[in-house]
């Protein structure tokens, strides 16, 4: 099992940071790497023409390999969830009457883009809420997400793990049921990829989009997506001349082409080969891949098993171990406790976490330690004094 990883971190002592969903600390690496793509801007002399493509071409490989997908060329470099998610809308196959499912209280980057299309397409969004009362939320969600499903769906668009209380939904049965259908299954990764095991294999999922700036350790306005078959041939939401054939031969650019890169490089945002971002990109994604995700998840369960036997004698709410992961959940008040009190508390030991609706989000990571726990579980009781 990996130990405490601090050391590769830049953390104040004096923070009690549970709060990687929010944003993920740089890594010393990836700050490196940063720094080294600003000091080589400087010269623009040691700019290659080759420099636009390796390390994109590199960046995708490593991505896939984090996915185990078997065709790196699937995978796009664009700078937001949003963008990703506004490549899925445009090229939808609907029509008026079908109708979109969704979780309730998703991501908005995983909503507007739905939003906009079902006004203008004359689609329906149907929105499966949870019963935040009941002892078999996540189970009886994902039941409710499954029956929601019908000949009329033409996407379903989920989290693999819910940004605000961190509920696990079932993607294998839902790709299983949306394919009965044959609706196509996008994925927003963002709260799950780099921290919890994800095969493109087996959940065939269509498009997954996923920010890097949180489990990916990356920099902010960087994301990595995948789309499968459904997308080939389609229409891009900009004219990128990187992604073009022929594109790596700089003194023929003006003899324009109209046929792109294979796959998914159409999709691929202008200005990809950022000198700055992508070297983080690669540190941050090149960590993951040795941490693996399987491991992170086995620390994070470990190092939180004292909380839950705590918040559990306190009263506090949270979901069932088969419906939840270990990097990132959500747990609500006894009625005893005062939302504001916790805050207060949290506020004075300097604990970060966030607050997202009706749940207070704890998304431990490596740089996490038994302190760390032991501040949080005295700040709960303090709070319930």
């Amino acid at each position: 099992m990996l130990s405490c990883q601090k050391h590769l971190f830049t953390l104040s002592p004096d923070i009690c940071y549970l709060n990687c969903a929010y944003m993920s600390p740089l890594l010393k690496s990836v700050e490196e790497a940063g720094i080294q793509g600003i000091q080589k801007r400087r010269t623009p002399t040691e700019i290659k023409p080759e420099d636009f493509f390796v390390h994109s071409n590199q960046l995708k490989k490593l991505f896939a390999q984090l996915i185990h997908a078997d065709n790196s060329q699937r995978i796009a470099i664009q700078p937001a969830v949003s963008y990703g998610m506004a490549v899925v809308a445009k090229n939808l196959d609907c029509k008026a009457g079908q109708n979109i499912v969704v979780a309730a209280e998703q991501f908005p980057s995983n909503v507007y883009p739905w939003r906009a299309l079902a006004k203008e397409k004359g689609l329906k969004i149907k929105t499966i809420a949870p019963n935040n009362e009941s002892k078999t939320r996540g189970k009886e969600w994902n039941q409710h997400l499954l029956e929601a499903i019908d000949k009329d769906t033409v996407m379903v668009a989920l989290p693999n793990v819910h940004w605000a209380d961190g509920t696990r939904f079932d993607l294998l049965a839902i790709r299983q049921r949306s394919r009965e259908v044959g609706a196509i299954l996008v994925i927003d990764g963002t709260q799950s990829v780099g921290a919890y095991p994800f095969d493109i294999q087996a959940i065939q999922a269509d498009a997954l989009v996923c920010a890097g700036y949180k489990w990916l350790m990356s920099g902010y306005t960087s994301c990595l997506s995948y789309y499968g078959e459904y997308f080939d041939g389609k229409k891009p939401l900009e004219e990128v001349w990187l992604a073009r054939k022929g594109s790596e031969d700089f003194s023929r650019l003006v003899e324009y082409e109209d046929e792109y890169e294979g796959f998914a490089a159409r999709y691929d945002m202008g200005g990809r080969s950022n000198p700055f971002l992508v070297p983080m990109m690669i540190a941050g994604v090149s960590q993951v891949i040795d941490w693996r995700p399987t491991e992170i998840q086995a620390y994070c369960k470990n190092l939180t098993l004292p909380l839950f036997t705590e918040l559990e004698k306190l009263g506090y709410i949270f979901e069932q171990e088969d419906y939840r992961v270990a990097h990132l959940f959500g747990i609500r008040l006894p009625q005893n406790i005062a939302m504001e009190k916790v805050k207060e508390v949290f506020s004075k030991h300097r604990i970060s976490v966030s607050f997202r609706g009706s749940a207070i989000r704890i998304s431990p990571h490596l740089y996490n330690d038994e302190k760390d726990i032991e501040i949080l579980i005295n700040a709960l009781k303090e709070a319930d004094k």
